[in-house]
């Protein structure tokens, strides 16, 4: 199953062809769905792409977080 912003940047590549379907005419539908279908594996490795770059900062970001907790939380009285 495909997220939700692969399917809206699938839909946004191919939306000059949507475009010339439904609304200009100059297109068949078919040719623009089958558009649409190849947009979406595009869209995909675009989002992994990105995703693989933003991983390392979320984690560094995580990692200070927690650090930052650590150090402010005091230790239990024994």
């Amino acid at each position: 199953m495909f997220r939700a912003s692969v399917l809206l940047i699938a839909v946004l590549m191919s939306s000059p062809a949507f475009f010339s379907a439904f609304v200009a005419g100059t297109m068949s539908p078919v040719t623009a769905l089958i558009r649409f279908l190849i947009a979406v594996p595009v869209a995909a490795s675009m989002m992994m792409v990105y995703r693989s770059i933003t991983a390392s900062y979320h984690k560094a970001a995580r990692r200070k977080r927690l650090n930052d907790a650590i150090a402010s939380s005091t230790p239990p009285n024994v």
